[in-house]
């Protein structure tokens, strides 16, 4: 297998830790480990107090799966495997379930790994265009003509990264049956799942949705977690699910024990996790809204639906790369250029889900205002 270089993870080895504002943050603020702790039951202060540092179970604690299996309507503890982190879990499925002489359909813009690793892994993959227009929804019709007779499998990322776009539900359910009808597995990938704007918008789970459709979560993005490094599979399909756990052997083999705890207190705790998360994100959302109002003829902007992040458009007469490298160098303010996402439009990626955007904000605005005039 050969992996062309993850640009968007080389970008942040770059920057990440020498910029001093993430702009581009796609997680929610980090959680303190002492206020997680606040939050553990009874039995989540036990299992801390008395945890040891041995090997976990390789599938994953099975109380942690029962608490994952907990936000799935169909979904028992024994559909869940727990991987390190949704990249791993990406990983072991397009291993597992791609190779020379498949064909796999994913969206685009996305994640660079979703479509990379199914290409390394020997499948043909065709990519089905998102589009500002259209905001940022899925056209199924195009996910329909890029089938083939070995379409193996259709990946789509709702809520959608980088654009914090989201189906609405008819055309969630087309997806469904289109998948259904062919044969191709839907895999939804749901790292942002529960941080809708709108609840009525939430879509079924992949792994609800479909016997054999599969569900791809992790505690970075909408718990706020992601120095866990917990991630997961859900799906239905016991099958598959053996083959994801054998090829799991040599990858990570188990997970962290100190990270399976944390998230299992975590999980129980969701509802106040999620209220603190949700409450960064709907304070921050609006200062977006008025930068973008008062640089409307700068910057085109289509309000996301759900998640941390979006996806602008600088209008003006310059390349996001060199934009991007202005700012960061002369403000410390970090956004993440649309090339790094495969994309032409002079787009770049915004994040709102740490504490510290007023003063990014802030700082952008002074900066445009120098350079952009």
């Amino acid at each position: 297998m050969r992996l062309h270089d993850f640009a968007l993870e080389r970008f942040f080895a770059r920057w990440e830790f020498d910029a001093e504002m993430l702009l581009c943050a796609s997680d929610v603020e980090g959680w303190p480990l002492a206020e997680l702790l606040e939050l553990a039951d009874e039995d989540g202060r036990r299992r801390w107090a008395e945890l040891r540092l041995g090997y976990t179970e390789s599938t994953g604690d099975p109380a942690l799966r029962a608490e994952i299996a907990s936000l799935y309507r169909h979904v028992t503890a024994d559909d869940v495997l727990v991987f390190a982190g949704a990249e791993e879990a990406i990983f072991v499925l397009h291993n597992v379930l791609l190779g020379p002489g498949d064909h796999a359909i994913v969206v685009r813009p996305a994640y660079q790994s979703l479509a990379e690793v199914a290409a390394a892994a020997g499948a043909e993959v065709s990519r089905v265009e998102l589009r500002e227009a259209d905001g940022w929804r899925l056209d199924v019709s195009e996910v329909r003509a890029a089938l083939r007779p070995n379409s193996r499998l259709i990946l789509v990322n709702e809520p959608h990264n980088p654009t914090g776009g989201l189906s609405d539900r008819a055309t969630f359910d087309r997806l469904v049956e289109l998948a259904a009808e062919s044969g191709a597995r839907l895999i939804v990938d749901e790292v942002y799942r529960f941080l809708e704007f709108d609840p009525a918008d939430r879509l079924p789970a992949g792994a609800d949705a479909l016997e054999t459709g599969v569900s791809i979560g992790v505690m970075s993005k909408s718990f706020g977690l992601a120095g866990l490094r917990i991630g997961w599979v859900a799906t239905r399909d016991r099958e598959l699910l053996k083959k994801l756990a054998a090829f799991k052997d040599y990858t990570t083999i188990c997970n962290s024990a100190p990270s399976e705890a944390l998230a299992l207190i975590a999980l129980r705790a969701r509802d106040r996790v999620l209220a603190r998360n949700r409450g960064i994100v709907e304070a921050n959302l609006p200062l977006l809204d008025g930068f973008f109002a008062r640089w409307s003829r700068t910057f085109e902007w289509v309000r996301p639906r759900g998640g941390t992040i979006g996806f602008p458009r600088l209008a003006a007469d310059r390349p996001i790369e060199a934009f991007a490298d202005g700012l960061v160098r002369a403000t410390g303010v970090l956004i993440l250029p649309g090339p790094l996402f495969g994309d032409t439009g002079n787009r770049f990626r915004v994040g709102y889900g740490r504490a510290n955007l007023p003063a990014a904000l802030e700082r952008l605005e002074r900066h445009a205002e120098q350079t952009l005039r």
